[in-house]
Parts: structure tokens; C-alpha cells; sequence
């Protein structure tokens, strides 16, 4: 069984294709890239599967983001930061998130 949820035009040829599918016996949503080029044309490894125990926990995940947090802001990138100052800020930036996120 299979149902095409929907799909996210990522470039020319890739699309992001969101399904619910069952994959050896196991029901789960799948999020995955599907290319379409003269060389292949079909599903790619890139992607994620979220088992149908699992998806309670993910759509309470992707329920608590607000349009606030998916505001675009000014790219970090933008900002010159020293090499080093950068690196030491983003993995100090990696163990804060690690702290806080919550456990679902």
C-alpha cells in the first residue's frame, strides 16, 4: 500500500516526495528525493523513513514549529567571523542544542 502525500520541487530535476508507504512489512512515512534525468529516473537513497510507532512523536515535533521560526533572518554566512572564533561558536552552538532538545 501506498499513498503519494505530496511533493516539494527542489530543482529541474529533483523532487522531495512525501508518502505513506509499507516497506518490508513495516507501515512508516516516507520523506525521500526523486530524480528525473536522462541517466535515472526514480527514488534516490536520500532521504528519511519514520516508522508508524514513531510518527506521533514526529508530527508533535513538526507541530511545535511556528511561522516565526521558519522566518527567514539575516544568513550567518553574511557576518565575517575569525576561522576559529567561528568554529569554536558553532560547536559550542551544537552542544547547546543538544541540551535543550526535547525528548518526544
Amino acid at each position: 500500500m501506498e499513498k503519494d502525500i505530496g511533493k516539494i520541487n527542489k530543482n529541474d530535476t529533483t523532487d522531495i516526495v512525501i508518502r505513506v508507504d509499507d516497506f518490508g512489512g513495516r507501515k512508516g512515512l516516507t520523506i525521500r528525493e526523486f530524480v528525473t534525468s536522462d541517466r535515472y529516473t526514480g527514488f534516490t537513497k536520500s532521504g528519511v523513513r519514520i516508522l508508524s510507532g514513531d510518527f506521533g512523536k514526529f508530527k508533535e515535533m513538526i507541530s511545535s514549529i511556528t511561522d516565526e521560526d521558519m522566518a527567514e533572518v539575516e544568513s550567518a554566512e553574511a557576518k565575517e567571523e575569525p576561522k576559529e572564533e567561528g568554529k569554536k561558536d558553532e560547536e559550542a552552538k551544537k552542544d547547546k542544542v543538544k541540551e535543550e532538545l526535547p525528548d518526544y
